[in-house]
């Protein structure tokens, strides 16, 4: 497939995952429309394509860039993520998870774009039945923020049945690391991610981290978690990409590394990769945190040709602490 004239509408291009995607994008010859309403994003992450201030909720003004730009497809990053304000505040998650992507498929589907790929996660799974999760695992969320990824597949299946429109839905587990280059990474304000928090303490930028349970069912007595590399999470949105314009069915993919790494054992990795220490504090388990979250990514392998290049947890940490050290003038 030739991407040289191709125009991807990215929504949410200026957070964490979509401001990588775009510069693999962009590297990969096409051209990249970054569309962003900047509460969590940030306008410094857009180093490549176009940029558009604007809401999901602002129809006329999507309407306005699909006008200018025409796009050939779109990957939808912009979402709320933060599980535990989900709990407190669900009208917020439903509004812009759910009814703001309704804006963004109707500007589509008006514009005669038909090619979509979606973020989605692996919170949609619930509390898993067994490990690995592979994508026909049964999906119960226990939160508005995993009710909300999962009623937008359900939506995607539909408008597939319906109209002449193709889908992937992609399910992350962890997401973390930076780009290789520090050009841009993982900048959240307030920040829930277990690598950064670890790597704040190193920089000294916080006292301590919060380890929340150490009795689990697991070798350590600690979470375990599928950690995937940031720019694996890129290439495997450009094969989904190609996959759709080749033709190839819609669908569901899981990405993940396969393996788990628990928390002491991402604790003591950055111990190693930054020659710090790094204070630990001890708490209660938090509710609705599975012992292990661990995936099969055989379906993203065999269909869309995606292995995980940068798996190693040494590698995810070590191109997020260069990237935190640039951030923060460690």
């Amino acid at each position: 497939m030739d991407s040289r004239k191709k125009t991807v509408f990215i929504a949410g291009g200026a957070g964490y995952i979509g401001s990588h995607l775009n510069k693999a994008a962009h590297q990969q010859g096409y051209n990249t429309v970054v569309y962003d309403n900047l509460i969590y994003g940030h306008k410094g992450a857009v180093q490549w394509g176009d940029f558009v201030p604007g809401d999901l909720e602002d129809v006329a003004q999507l309407r306005l860039a699909f006008q200018h730009f025409r796009p050939d497809a779109v990957m939808h990053f912009a979402a709320y993520a933060y599980v535990g304000e989900s709990v407190i505040d669900p009208e917020k998650y439903y509004r812009n998870n759910v009814a703001a992507t309704l804006n963004l498929l109707r500007v589509m589907h008006e514009a005669g774009c038909g090619r979509f790929i979606f973020s989605s996660t692996c919170a949609t799974y619930g509390v898993p039945l067994q490990i690995p999760i592979s994508e026909d695992h049964s999906q119960s969320p226990i939160n508005p923020y995993g009710q909300s990824k999962l009623m937008v597949e359900n939506i995607l299946a539909d408008y597939a049945a319906a109209y002449d429109f193709c889908y992937a839905s992609l399910r992350y587990f962890n997401a973390a690391g930076a780009d290789p280059q520090a050009q841009i990474g993982e900048d959240h304000n307030p920040e829930t991610h277990l690598i950064p928090l670890v790597l704040d303490a190193a920089a000294g930028r916080r006292a301590r981290v919060s380890v929340f349970g150490a009795d689990y069912d697991t070798p350590d007595g600690t979470c375990v978690r599928d950690y995937i590399h940031v720019c694996d999470l890129a290439d495997a949105h450009l094969l989904a990409l190609e996959h759709l314009f080749d033709g190839g069915q819609s669908g569901c993919f899981n990405l993940g590394n396969g393996q788990g790494y628990s928390v002491k054992e991402v604790i003591d990795c950055a111990r190693a990769v930054t020659g710090r220490d790094i204070s630990v504090r001890h708490a209660p388990r938090r509710a609705g945190d599975p012992p292990a979250l661990v995936g099969s990514a055989e379906k993203a392998t065999d269909a869309l040709g995606w292995r995980p290049r940068l798996a190693r947890l040494e590698d995810i940490i070590s191109t997020a602490w260069v990237w935190h050290k640039k951030r923060f003038c460690v």
